[in-house]
């Protein structure tokens, strides 16, 4: 029953975003099909995940225990966070802070935590925005 109610909680927040994601416009065209076909493709994949997860037949699903809900609810704060500082913050540093929290959910090392997170979020960085020419912010202390 776990999966059926998250399913069902999935498929209302997978159609609450595809309301916002409809009204994604830009200033001026870059590609052909514009910036909303994005997370309009990802989100109705996600809209046919949940729809059949949510219809499929089969046995009782368990809940998972305390501790990995607790997991799993600090993760997605971790997230939620990571949406909020990403601008003010820049991409560099928030998915480096992001990266060690996550980390640390998964038992990591502290040493492991930092260096990989800061390798992540500046190596990613500079994939993105020099190699690759995406722009992404870069922050209050690297803009």
């Amino acid at each position: 029953m776990s999966d059926r109610i998250f399913a069902a909680v999935w498929l209302v927040v997978c159609l609450l975003l595809m309301v916002v994601g409809w009204g994604i416009q830009s200033e001026f065209s870059y590609e052909p099909v514009g910036p909303r076909a994005y997370p309009m493709l990802l989100l109705g994949l996600m809209l046919a995940c949940s729809l059949a997860m949510a219809l499929r037949p089969g046995e009782k699903a368990d809940w998972p225990e305390k501790p990995v809900l607790i997991r799993i609810v600090l993760m997605i704060l971790a997230l939620l966070v990571y949406a909020l500082l990403f601008e003010p913050l820049g991409f560099a540093l928030a998915t480096a802070l992001m990266s060690v929290a996550i980390g640390r959910l998964f038992e990591g090392k502290w040493l492991h935590c930092v260096v990989g997170g800061a390798g992540l979020g500046f190596g990613l960085f500079y994939f993105f925005d020099r190699l690759l020419d995406v722009p992404l912010p870069a922050g209050l202390i690297f803009g």
